[in-house]
């Protein structure tokens, strides 16, 4: 089966170099560095295997690149695509009604061929092998499906040889192709062009290019063509001549010494860091360094990851730099033919922040654009375009009539404080308080955390994250609430054990859709309790609060809790409308209302939504706020904001909020800040970012996955109803293994709960298994998956970008491993056929007791209405 896009196999391997030649323009000369550098490597090294390799090729298959560059070296030449036009890819593909191949094929047959090359390497320490690719055109020539060959090839990452310009405007040209290659992230490991004459293109490059640590080297012009019968000799005598010079040996020493470098140094990370860096959330104490994954680069949904537990080490090489005056140099190279990096699912989403793929160019260029024309310029007192258009932006887009004024931070921890602080001075003006003497509390959900920052840990409960945190103290009260869990394939809301007197016993639920139906739902019983327990906290036990904080939906790193929504609505109702909290009539100003006639003005307490991690289409939604159906007075948002990118955070605030800090005192304001607050950077990507995502959900990106998530009881229209990118079919199937305690999904989102008879939490171990053996990877698909797990929960994260074949492969490859590791005798299909099985004859009997009860309900509403009559 093909590997998931972006999943491309290893390009870094002990025993082949490869080697990509890009060209600054089209005519560059692409082709005479490639077969001066195969006759190079194959003089110097006659027992290595040097190989040639043409992905896309267009014109008379007289004039193929590959066929030139056998001729004139000998070597093995290889084309993977070839179009008789010769015109740019993208057309030439289109020709002769040709379907043209897709990047992925494209890659795939590179990838393919790599590691075929890398197979052919004898096994003899002293045997290795060479690969030059060469692109065609120009580094941002459109490949076959349109797509820019500096983007195409991007997931391979391969180390570079630019072919600068020696013609009139080839400075410039040289070194737009060089920024053009390291925006996107590729090692640049020399440039080289032909004399230049008079032009001094060489002369000027050579000392742009030293700054940058990038050699450069100059070729002799290249013979004309002369009298045809000559042109073979004359070539020929060129290419022997070029190739033996000092500059090209010197040249094919740097590639290969690049090469070992390059991987010793990720061989050797894992160790430095070991004695370097503090792991955030490790337990250093007796860590097996080789448990430290080296990422070498990400693009897409993937990492390329090194784990020293998986690879052996190198051997060495010596090589002789060549000439008189140069040394003897000891080159570390495997005699073991195996890759050195591994395609890796990341499925943490890197740590929930990734929405639009890793290495994505647009949101590079946003980058280097905000950086270019502003670097960093202060904010106190002044505004600047991108934190101007994404205030506005995020304005619109919440569309919370409430939401007024949005304040600058830079990260979601941070941005909590701001809020608690916004949230607690509205209370402290509106109920007189004196805030320095007033212990004044949070009102929030047990199980929840906001941050890891000391006020942040203050609005959560104890937990392992902040009890042994020598200034926590724990400001608030903490509701017990239902979950929403699956299991056995169906949807339920659970109460705590204990608590089915003030919650009502577990409820059934045909589909997610109803779970979200809340108009349709009874929250009286919620009510009774939440409005029971306030009373009792703030009459009995006199205690203070100024402001209501909760993530929407889900709780993070609390665990992936997946809090009944209904509740949370209930616990916002209960709040704004209790007499509990009734202020002094003077102290309410005037306030605007919406075209309902509903107040703007916060009631009761500030409401506070931590929408950090679930915000911003994590959940699926622009703003998870809009499950519960409620609009907040302050929401936070950070990890998506940018795409993934760079760290930023915004606090959003109603007027009445803002207006609490008015005052002609100047201490009365928000006293708040840091050096980098709205770092134009940061504030531009988020715009390009937040465009991107508003423009896939306008255009029905998710359409696929939204559409498998409809049922036929679904109660609102498409694409209202809650959806999930993973499918319900996996998802049912994992919660019918009997090792799993529960599953839940949501937007990009799959927690699974895993059984552990020592007891639940996050000092469980009941998870490490199955998150090993996803990184252990799957021979089927030749890459492996990053998690991370909450104890007993191993959650999994997709981009908003992640192709349906990539999440195809994925929920195969672990619904196999949940299988594997409750170590079922039967096979992992055979089992899954099994689940299946079950899992209709669930369906089934679910259906057939809704239609008994919905019988009955019509017959007694039948009785009723004769008796009435």
């Amino acid at each position: 089966m093909t590997s998931a896009a972006g999943a491309v196999s290893s390009s870094l391997w002990h025993k082949l170099i490869p080697v990509q030649i890009y060209g600054a323009n089209t005519g560059s000369g692409k082709t005479v560095v490639s077969t001066i550098l195969g006759t190079a490597f194959k003089s110097k090294f006659p027992y290595w295997r040097i190989n040639y390799l043409k992905p896309v090729s267009t014109g008379p298959e007289i004039e193929a690149d590959h066929s030139y560059v056998h001729r004139y070296t000998g070597i093995t030449t290889k084309c993977l695509f070839e179009f008789k036009l010769p015109v740019s890819p993208h057309i030439a593909a289109r020709d002769c009604f040709n379907i043209p191949p897709t990047d992925q094929e494209v890659l795939h047959e590179v990838s393919a061929a790599l590691l075929e090359y890398s197979q052919a390497v004898p096994k003899e320490p002293r045997r290795y092998g060479v690969v030059l690719i060469e692109t065609a055109g120009g580094v941002l020539s459109p490949g076959p499906f349109g797509t820019l060959q500096a983007d195409l090839y991007r997931p391979l990452r391969l180390p570079v040889v630019l072919v600068g310009d020696h013609r009139l405007g080839g400075i410039a040209a040289t070194i737009s192709a060089y920024e053009s290659l390291t925006l996107r992230g590729y090692d640049v490991e020399a440039i080289l062009l032909f004399e230049s004459g008079q032009l001094g293109n060489a002369d000027y490059l050579t000392k742009y290019f030293r700054f940058r640590k990038v050699p450069v080297f100059e070729l002799p012009k290249f013979p004309d063509s002369g009298d045809r019968s000559e042109v073979r000799l004359n070539l020929l005598h060129y290419y022997e001549t070029v190739s033996q010079s000092d500059s090209i040996s010197r040249l094919i020493i740097h590639l290969v010494s690049r090469q070992s470098r390059r991987i010793k140094d990720i061989e050797g990370m894992a160790s430095r860091a070991d004695s370097a860096i503090w792991h955030p959330f490790t337990q250093h104490k007796d860590r097996d360094k080789s448990s430290i994954l080296t990422f070498d680069s990400a693009y897409g949904d993937f990492f390329q990851a090194y784990s020293p537990a998986k690879w052996k080490a190198p051997t060495h090489l010596e090589l002789s730099l060549g000439g008189e005056d140069m040394k003897t140099r000891k080159v570390a190279i495997s005699a073991v033919p195996t890759p050195v990096l591994e395609p890796t699912f990341d499925g943490s989403a890197s740590w929930w922040t990734q929405g639009l793929g890793h290495g994505n160019p647009d949101l590079s260029l946003a980058a280097a654009y905000a950086a270019g024309r502003y670097g960093h310029v202060m904010f106190a007192g002044a505004v600047h375009q991108p934190a101007l258009s994404l205030a506005e932006r995020l304005l619109l887009g919440f569309k919370n009539p409430r939401l007024k004024k949005v304040f600058f931070s830079d990260n979601g921890s941070t941005g909590i404080e701001v809020g608690i602080k916004m949230a607690l001075k509205a209370s402290s003006v509106r109920y007189g308080w004196e805030s320095s003497s007033t212990d004044i509390g949070i009102i929030g959900l047990k199980g929840s955390y906001h941050g890891d920052t000391i006020g942040a840990m203050d609005a959560s409960e104890p937990s392992v994250y902040n009890k042994k945190v020598e200034w926590y103290r724990g400001r608030g009260y903490w509701f017990d609430y239902p979950q929403v869990k699956m299991r056995k394939g169906n949807w339920y809301v659970e109460p705590p054990a204990g608590m089915e007197a003030e919650f009502g016993p577990a409820q059934y639920y045909h589909s997610l859709d109803a779970v979200f139906d809340l108009k349709s739902r009874n929250a009286s019983k919620y009510e009774q309790y939440i409005e029971g327990m306030l009373n009792w906290l703030i009459k009995f036990k006199g205690k203070k609060f100024g402001a209501l904080v909760m993530e929407p939906v889900l709780l993070g790193a609390g665990g992936m809790i997946f809090v009944d929504p209904l509740f949370q609505r209930a616990l916002v109702d209960v709040v704004r409308k209790s007499k509990l909290f009734a202020p002094p009539a003077s102290s309410i100003t005037s306030a605007s209302s919406t075209a309902d006639g509903s107040s703007l003005e916060w009631s009761g307490l500030p409401v506070v939504f931590d929408e950090v991690f679930t915000g911003l289409y994590r959940l699926g939604r622009f703003s998870s706020a809009s499950f519960l159906q409620v609009h907040p007075d302050i929401t936070v948002n950070a990890k998506l904001l940018t795409g993934g990118l760079l760290p930023l955070c915004t606090t959003i605030a109603s007027q009445s909020i803002f207006d609490a800090f008015l005052s002609d005192d100047k201490t009365d304001a928000l006293l708040h800040g840091h050096s980098y607050t709205a770092h134009a950077m940061g504030c531009h990507v988020a715009n390009v970012s937040l465009e991107k995502m508003q423009e896939m959900e306008r255009r029905n990106a998710w359409a696929k996955f939204i559409m498998r998530w409809r049922t036929m009881h679904a109660t609102v229209v498409y694409p209202k109803f809650p959806w999930s990118m993973w499918s319900q079919k996996t998802v049912k199937l994992i919660s019918q293994v009997s090792n799993v305690d529960s599953v839940i999904t949501l937007g990009s989102v799959l927690a699974i709960t895993l059984r552990d008879e020592s007891g639940a939490g996050y000092t469980s171990n009941a998870a490490n298994e199955l998150r090993d053996k996803l990184l252990e990877g799957s021979q089927t698909y030749g890459w492996s998956v990053h998690s991370r797990v909450l104890g007993n929960i191993l959650y999994l994260m997709t981009s908003l970008t992640t192709d349906r074949d990539t999440l195809l492969q994925l929920e195969e490859f672990l619904l196999r491993s949940v299988v594997e590791v409750h170590r079922e005798s039967l096979s992992p299909k055979e089992v899954a056929r099994r689940l299946f099985r079950k899992q209709r004859r669930l369906e089934n009997k679910q259906k057939a007791k809704e239609a008994k009860r919905i019988a009955e309900e019509r017959k007694r509403t039948t009785d009723e209405e004769e008796a009435d009559g």
